[in-house]
């Protein structure tokens, strides 16, 4: 008895715990005419003989800083603390909330509760945060990695600065954001502002989009292996793509058979999407290719079970005149291979180069079909050796059990 009245008290108090979190007051700013935005920070740190003396990429974010009469900070109107190297994958959902123990944050908002983005255009934009439009002052400042928020360390550990500058952003326009390297050689860092445009294009249901992104440093790929990480994940990508690569695509049938030798969707082996060149100056948005999201002759209008290969060339090399082993990884940085896969799923069968991410479709309970398959519009970008994938959806009609 004297146990089962403990397990009780132990579950009143858990009740109790949930009750009071839940009901805990979150005070929003309002924000009259908001733009959207995204934040990653794209610098990743290695721990070589070459960059053991570099600091740790750990970044507070401040939009609007306030500074007292000696001009330094002691708030801001935006506060976007333990900003952590970029997960990566981006889901069409902000993830991360309630899902970790750690501070850390893999990009901004991610785990801050905050006001964000509405549906527009049908498309869901609860992965980006609401901030003020015109022109705003962004600061990253270094901190260490640890627990303490920014404002409350040590004086001297909120004077180091990595970037200051100010961005214009109009009302009711989606941005996303990326903390960047520039030179590899030189250590430059910097940022680049894209004003996305997907929910303003006329975009079909029925069809899966993607565009791609190099925006790894300069002198990256041409730089001595030692110098980069050894991390076997990234297989072929972490020696770094040229500067100027063909994108090609292969749609497999299926799941089940993993393996690249394995059935393609016909007319879907090899095929050339685009060119993608290396850039971390300008803005310009990447066009958007596409393949039918039920281009399997197996699909049912329901579910698909089809996964994406995407083979990176340099100009004049291509899936059929390719002269490396499947198992290559250095390539001499011409040839490169990113598999998307579903989730859980951690090698392909055979012994190939390819960089895991989740497949670009997405499988969700929908009415009564679980799962339905959704089509979606994502972006793919590669940055010094690592490959990350952000997928973006439109809404779709809640579960019914």
């Amino acid at each position: 008895m004297k146990r089962q009245r403990i397990l009780h008290c132990v579950s009143m108090l858990g009740i109790f715990l949930i009750l009071f979190t839940g009901c805990t007051k979150i005070d929003y700013t309002q924000i009259d005419e908001p733009a959207y935005l995204r934040v990653f920070n794209n610098i990743n740190y290695v721990q070589t003989m070459g960059s053991k003396d570099d600091k740790v990429p750990y970044f507070c974010m401040l939009i609007n800083p306030k500074t007292g009469a000696d001009g330094k900070f002691t708030g801001a109107e935006i506060v976007g603390d333990f900003l952590d190297k970029r997960d990566p994958y981006a889901p069409p959902y902000p993830s991360h909330i309630g899902n970790s123990n750690s501070l850390s944050n893999p990009e901004y908002p991610g785990k801050e509760n905050v006001l964000v983005g509405p549906i527009l255009n049908g498309f869901d934009l609860s992965s980006w945060a609401q901030i003020p439009s015109g022109e705003v002052r962004v600061v990253f400042a270094y901190r260490p990695k640890n627990t303490v928020p920014f404002f409350e360390l040590e004086e001297r550990l909120k004077n180091d600065i990595l970037i200051d500058t100010v961005i214009n952003l109009q009302s009711k326009e989606v941005y996303t954001l990326h903390l960047l390297q520039k030179d590899f050689v030189k250590k430059d860092h910097g940022i680049l502002l894209r004003q996305e445009n997907f929910y303003k294009l006329p975009l079909s249901d029925s069809l899966v989009y993607v565009n791609f992104y190099n925006m790894s440093a300069k002198g990256f790929w041409e730089a001595d292996a030692n110098l980069k990480d050894d991390d076997y994940k990234l297989a072929s990508f972490k020696y770094g793509i040229k500067d100027e690569m063909n994108v090609f695509m292969s749609l497999y049938e299926s799941q089940e058979e993993l393996s690249h030798y394995a059935a393609t969707v016909k007319g879907y082996r090899g095929k050339f999407m685009t060119t993608v060149k290396r850039n971390t100056s300008t803005n310009a948005v990447s066009p958007y290719v596409s393949f039918p999201l039920w281009a399997s002759n197996k699909a049912n209008g329901i579910r698909t079970d089809i996964w994406q290969r995407f083979d990176f060339f340099t100009p004049g090399m291509n899936p059929v005149t390719n002269p490396f082993y499947d198992s290559d990884s250095n390539t001499g940085s011409n040839w490169a291979v990113l598999n998307c896969l579903l989730n859980g799923k951690v090698r392909l069968t055979s012994n190939e180069n390819g960089t895991l991410l989740p497949n670009l479709l997405v499988n969700v309970h929908s009415g009564k079909d679980n799962p339905h398959t959704f089509a979606t519009v994502n972006t793919i970008e590669v940055v010094n050796g690592r490959v990350y994938l952000t997928t973006i959806q439109r809404k779709y009609a809640p579960p019914i059990y």
